[in-house]
């Protein structure tokens, strides 16, 4: 089975990534809170790298509970930054926490993120092939940005909005490829 040219065959996790999640029409608010924050640590690195640290985050961070990471203190950084299996860049692990809180301001104020996604997207999903930022991309970053998140560019958005199914990106000679969704 051919499979997209950047997932890694030797990495069982990626395989199962790309075939079971990537793209995969995921809209629960969970979900889109765990996909935001490791998303938002991929700045700067390999999705491979996200991915095999991800069981190690989900343990790091409370099991991405969105009440529970937005109540992080000084006590709970310090302890992320020393957890030598995730990411311990300080300022991402800061934003996180900030992000968290932004993400309980948009649902309180709209329901879910769901709800404010589709603001920009109007439940419509897309099919696009070769890009790594769009308008929608530009305009969600530009949104989150100036309702206090952080390390959520252009770029991060697209690979989150492409992970969590609202772009559909498989290749042309990928086994999962489609022309509509």
């Amino acid at each position: 089975m051919k499979r997209c040219h950047w997932c890694n065959l030797a990495n069982p996790l990626y395989v199962t990534y790309h075939d079971q999640e990537w793209g995969m029409a995921n809209f629960q608010d969970p979900y889109l809170f765990e996909m935001l924050i490791l998303e938002s640590f991929q700045a700067g690195l390999s999705w491979e790298t996200i991915l095999n640290k991800r069981v190690a985050f989900r343990q790091a961070y409370d099991h991405f509970d969105v009440d529970k990471v937005a109540q992080y203190g000084e006590d709970k950084v310090q302890e992320l930054i020393a957890n030598p299996q995730i990411i311990r860049h300080p300022a991402k692990i800061r934003a996180s926490i900030q992000n968290a809180q932004v993400f309980q301001k948009i649902q309180a104020d709209y329901g879910s993120f769901y709800a404010y996604l589709t603001t920009f997207t109007q439940g419509k999903r897309w099919v696009e092939l070769d890009k790594t930022s769009s308008p929608l991309s530009e305009a969600v970053s530009k949104d989150l940005k100036q309702k206090g998140m952080a390390f959520i560019g252009p770029t991060i958005i697209y690979s989150y909005l492409q992970a969590c199914g609202i772009i559909y990106s498989h290749e042309k000679n990928c086994f999962l490829y489609r022309t509509e969704i």
